[in-house]
């Protein structure tokens, strides 16, 4: 099925890769200088901090070196309209949206897209950063820790595809799809010019969002790539090549991911792909390169329980798979660099396909989430080496397990976080925790 898949075609020197968010931020920056039609933007959110600011600032020069300049930002409409998760009073990102289109000559919609209508149901977690004929394609939402503007940095992966047929098949379908439907709001409008969404409108959004998909110039043979989208578990091509990668793969996959919980489908076929023979390498973040992790001398809340109950996931596989580790077969390598965290997904399959996603590989963005991907088909080898230097990289800051009781129990875990863990096992709540996390 996926040599069959069609894709757009590609020249072997039409990919690059950026290996650190110094690079990403740098490459970002100067293609929306030089950009001459159309920016495309769509993160989870561009935060009101140094980063997003200067991000946001860019393209407001950007627009006034060019007024007749396409510039379009798709962010959560929830995420942007709460402050940070702790932080009291109205203090989201949509505030810094309106303020500065408020005073700016020449402004540009920063759009509000909202997936379902409570957060803690499904985001937009599409990805994309779309300029001219160019696609920078990463993980990474845009503040001071994905573009690394101070100290601390989350890494990620960051692909530039030079493409206009990619590009305008990316931009189509935020077009059709998304900023012309009646459940997305323009955010950085004035206060007394806000037109909130009908809770109707956003009801039923899911369900046009579940019929749309990327229209391109097709072709089965040579190097390709082709633009993958996905929202709920049915007929969600995007889930659907995950689990083809894995189970069509004859030798070795490289897997990413955030946080390990991979939805039972995906746990059932790299189970089977183990016991075919085949090896896996599995990089993932420990737990104190999550995103969530709080560290023990600071004040405990709810939400830092996330990463240790990742973390139970990830000892309860590779209890299940031991006698894999032990023979060679997998080889789970824990990231953790400092106070860094790690958000890097995707999936690669005897080094000839790739997957890279923003989607984590877990039951959330399974089913609840509207995730996008581009797999990459190296037909002709061009691309391996470069891949195989990322996966090296990826591993700088990794520790292999050996044994699954290398990971902790809950017994060594913190006192507030045995109380929740221990509240959820009593409550018999796991198996709904594990369909949303």
């Amino acid at each position: 099925m996926l040599d069959k898949l069609g894709g757009i075609a590609l020249k072997a020197d039409a990919v690059s890769w950026l290996l650190n968010p110094k690079d990403f931020k740098q490459a970002l920056l100067a293609k929306i200088e030089s950009a001459t039609s159309s920016i495309y933007i769509a993160a989870l959110y561009v935060e009101d901090d140094e980063a997003g600011r200067e991000v946001l600032h860019a393209l407001l020069a950007a627009k006034a070196r060019q007024p007749d300049l396409d510039i379009k930002v798709l962010v959560d409409y929830h995420r942007a309209r709460r402050g940070l998760i702790g932080h009291k009073g109205d203090s989201g990102n949509y505030i810094l949206y309106r303020n500065l289109m408020a005073n700016a000559e020449h402004p540009f919609d920063i759009v509000g897209v909202p997936v379902k209508s409570r957060e803690f149901m499904g985001v937009l977690h599409l990805k994309g950063f779309i300029i001219d004929d160019a696609v920078i394609y990463s993980g990474a939402s845009i503040n001071n820790i994905y573009l690394q503007q101070k100290d601390k940095y989350r890494f990620d992966r960051y692909h530039v595809i030079e493409s206009a047929e990619l590009a305008r098949s990316m931009r189509d379908m935020i077009k059709q799809h998304i900023t012309s439907d009646s459940a997305v709001s323009v955010l950085s409008h004035a206060a007394a010019n806000e037109i909130n969404p009908e809770k109707q409108d956003v009801k039923t959004f899911k369900h046009r969002l579940s019929q749309a998909t990327y229209q391109y110039q097709s072709t089965t043979v040579g190097n390709r790539v082709t633009p993958l989208i996905g929202l709920g578990r049915k007929k969600n091509q995007l889930n659907n090549t995950v689990i083809k990668l894995v189970e069509t793969s004859k030798e070795h996959l490289f897997i990413c991911t955030p946080y390990f919980n991979p939805p039972a489908v995906l746990s059932r076929a790299l189970a089977k792909h183990l016991r075919a023979g085949k090896k896996i390498d599995i990089v993932v973040g420990d737990k104190t390169a999550n995103d969530f992790y709080i560290p023990p001398e600071q004040d405990f809340s709810t939400i830092g329980a996330l990463p240790y109950m990742y973390e139970q996931s990830l000892r309860k596989f590779a209890k299940r798979q031991q006698w894999a580790i032990e023979n060679g077969q997998l080889n789970i390598h824990l990231w953790k660099d400092g106070i860094n965290s790690f958000h890097l997904k995707g999936i690669s399959a005897d080094n000839r396909k790739h997957l890279i996603t923003g989607s984590n590989l877990n039951p959330r963005a399974w089913a609840l989430d509207l995730e996008n991907g581009l797999l990459l088909h190296d037909e002709s080898g061009s691309w391996k080496a470069s891949f195989i230097a990322e996966q090296q990289h990826i591993l700088l800051h990794t520790e292999r397990l050996f044994h699954y009781s290398q990971i902790d129990t809950l017994r060594k875990y913190p006192k507030p976080v045995k109380k929740i863990m221990n509240r959820i096992r009593r409550l018999k709540a796991d198996f709904l925790l594990r369909r949303i996390l």
